[in-house]
Parts: C-alpha cells; sequence; structure tokens
C-alpha cells in the first residue's frame, strides 16, 4: 500500500485469513509448511502451538478450508458429538486445547476424538497457547495419546514480521499511514505480535472517533504517554 497521508475510508474491518495474505517468517515458516503437507501427515494429530496473536488461527483456518475439517469446542462437545465428527473419517480442528482443558469431561471429549481419529484414519490439528506436556492432564491416556502427536511451535516474532503485521492490520482496515509510524510502533511496542495488533486496533478506534489521522503525535499520546512521564 501507499505510504502517504493516511485517510479514513467508509469500509468495515475486515479479517483476511486467506492463503495470500499470510506472512512467512523464519518464526512461523516450519508451522506453514507442515499445514501445506497436509493431507500427508505420518501422525494421528498435530498440535500447533504459538502466544496469542502469532498466527495459529490463520494457518488453523487456512487448514480447515483445505481439508474440509469440522471444528469442535471442548467447552461445549461432548462424547456423542466427538463420535459423530469423526464416524466418517473427516479430520477436526480443535483450537485453543489449553485453555478449556480444565475439566474431566473435555479431557474425555478430546481422549474420545483422538481415539476415533485413529481408528478411523482421521487427523486433528490442536492449537494452543503451550505445549501438551504443560498442560497438566488429569487423564493419562489422554496424556499418553499426545505424547506421541506432532508438536509444531511458533517462535516469538523477529522485526521483520512485527513490521509485516503492522502494514497487514492496517491494510486490513482500509487504514493508510505514513512511514515514521511503522518505525516508532515497532520501536515503543512490546515485541509480540498481539502488542502490536493491540497498538493497531486502539489506534484504528481513536482514529475514527476522533475523525482524524493516524499519526506518531496520536501514538505518543494514546499508547505512550504515560511511558514518557
Amino acid at each position: 500500500m501507499g505510504l502517504s497521508e493516511q485517510m479514513i475510508l467508509p469500509f468495515e474491518d475486515r479479517v483476511d485469513h486467506e492463503i495470500e495474505s499470510f506472512i512467512p517468517a523464519a518464526s512461523n515458516q516450519h508451522a506453514f509448511d507442515w499445514i501445506g503437507r497436509w493431507p500427508d501427515w505420518p501422525f494421528t494429530a498435530m498440535v500447533l502451538v504459538g502466544p496469542a496473536g502469532s498466527g495459529k488461527t490463520h494457518l488453523a483456518s487456512l487448514w480447515r478450508k483445505n481439508s474440509k475439517a469440522a471444528s469442535v469446542d471442548l467447552a461445549d462437545a461432548g462424547i456423542e458429538q466427538a463420535a459423530a465428527l469423526t464416524a466418517g473419517g473427516e479430520p477436526v480442528l480443535v483450537e485453543d486445547c489449553d485453555r478449556v482443558l480444565d475439566e474431566t469431561q473435555a479431557e474425555r471429549t478430546l481422549l474420545q476424538l483422538y481415539n476415533l481419529a485413529k481408528a478411523s484414519g482421521s487427523r486433528l490439528l490442536l492449537t494452543a497457547r503451550r505445549a501438551p506436556s504443560q498442560w497438566r492432564l488429569r487423564l493419562p491416556d489422554l496424556e499418553s495419546r499426545l505424547n506421541s502427536a506432532m508438536v509444531v511451535a511458533i517462535d516469538p516474532a523477529d522485526d521483520e514480521l512485527l513490521r509485516k503485521v503492522v502494514v497487514k492490520l492496517f491494510e486490513d482496515k482500509q487504514v493508510e499511514v505514513k512511514e515514521e509510524l511503522f518505525a516508532y510502533l515497532l520501536l515503543r511496542c512490546e515485541r509480540t505480535v498481539s502488542r502490536v495488533a493491540q497498538a493497531v486496533e486502539t489506534l484504528n478506534r481513536i482514529s475514527k472517533e476522533r475523525q482524524r489521522p493516524i499519526t506518531v503525535p496520536m501514538a505518543r499520546e494514546v499508547l505512550f504517554q504515560s511511558d514518557d512521564d
């Protein structure tokens, strides 16, 4: 996009999870490669691990679209639903596993999913912020199954990826900003994708409320004023 003076345009914000919009970098290339190897997965389950905002949802969305996978929420699903989802051997996506596996029922459902998927030759893609070894599982059988899963980590973002993320987020919102704003955000923001994304969301909201362009002075006032006091 052009880096001319920013304009507020009358478009809705967009969430773009198409393959063309995925931002490749050294930190996520390994995970991206494994997603692209579907259906040639020599394991029943793959666990995609990474911090918030690292791209897990984007990669999971690409995989689900390509594989025609069903999606299940362990917080709501029961063993009966697990059986129905895997009856035909279809792949299944389970997101945010480590955030819902705090109840034995959710563990039982995931164990059932794993067993049925293995029996039917299906595959599971699990996403989480932490590796299965850190989930503090109550069911030894589930722990044993996940020990054989393929764990693929998305590493912390480097400077190149963070800059690409900032550019993409503003593009998704149909907002143009000057180059100096990118440099300023990367200099002052915490070095994580989630923090950079939060900064962009905040600036976009304030810009709309004030009907003013997003500038470095606005970013300094809204995001970092307390740091300078």
